[in-house]
């Protein structure tokens, strides 16, 4: 699924089936239920898993905890605007 299909689907009530945890909390981020989407990456000890919980911390406002998630992630911090950033990911995590 490419970036497009998945900004798509963000009309659906629901995620497409298959998406991996960190991509699935991106998705209920966009639809703005940070707790579904922290819910899926909170103990995901994947480093994409860890980049995106970095990213629901620095969105939630506790720069950090987020630097805690980034460096366990291998990532410095993201200074961009919370949408590139979240941008990124979704490219970096494409079903």
């Amino acid at each position: 699924m490419d970036g497009l299909n998945f900004k798509a689907s963000l009309s659906r009530e629901f995620p497409p089936e298959g998406l991996g945890a960190p991509l699935a909390a991106l998705w209920w981020d966009a639809k703005g239920d940070w707790i579904q989407a922290h819910a899926l990456v909170d103990e995901l000890e994947t480093p994409e898993g860890m980049a995106v919980h970095a990213y629901l911390h620095r969105k939630e406002g506790k720069a950090g905890n987020a630097d805690y998630w980034y460096d366990r992630a291998g990532r410095k911090f993201y200074r961009a605007e919370l949408e590139a950033e979240w941008e990124a990911l979704v490219q970096g995590l494409k079903a």
